[in-house]
């Protein structure tokens, strides 16, 4: 077994990445269109420390949040099959929406997987990989509803 070392950054739901979406194949309430201010939850490993003895400097981060906002922050986020698509798309030409269109869905999984997708590829421009890795990335939409994606 190889030991490695664990840190974990933690973007809560106070830092105001409210977020509206709608889950259209659901046949519960989620069909609605709904919003959260979401908390992330990123947890990276490594086998050894950088120069300065951690597993990633926090402080090289803020690109990262910035992607967060990009996409979280005061936006509507639909699933590119959304029956709906053509509505939301007149919405955004409006200037009722911000409109983020994915091709993976909507809700706390798929949200999970975005953005694990974002931050591995942020480790490998920033040059924190191989030395460091992305073992998780957690999306919770309040303290009782998350979803983690990952290893």
């Amino acid at each position: 077994m190889t030991l490695k070392y664990t840190s974990s950054k933690t973007y809560s739901h106070d830092i105001g990445l409210s977020v509206a979406f709608r889950q259209w194949r659901a046949t519960s309430h989620c069909r609605f269109l709904h919003g959260y201010a979401l908390g992330f939850k990123f947890t990276f490993s490594a086998i050894t420390l950088d120069n300065n003895g951690w597993v990633i400097d926090f402080g090289s981060m803020k690109s990262l949040k910035q992607k967060l906002i990009d996409y979280f922050d005061h936006k509507l986020i639909v699933a590119s099959d959304d029956p709906q698509l053509s509505l939301f798309r007149a919405m955004h030409d409006a200037q009722l929406c911000d409109l983020i269109i994915t091709p993976t869905g909507t809700g706390c999984e798929n949200f999970a997987k975005l953005c694990y997708d974002i931050a591995h590829q942020w480790l490998n421009d920033n040059g924190h990989s191989p030395r460091c890795r992305l073992d998780t990335v957690e999306v919770k939409e309040h303290g009782a509803n998350g979803a983690t994606y990952g290893i």
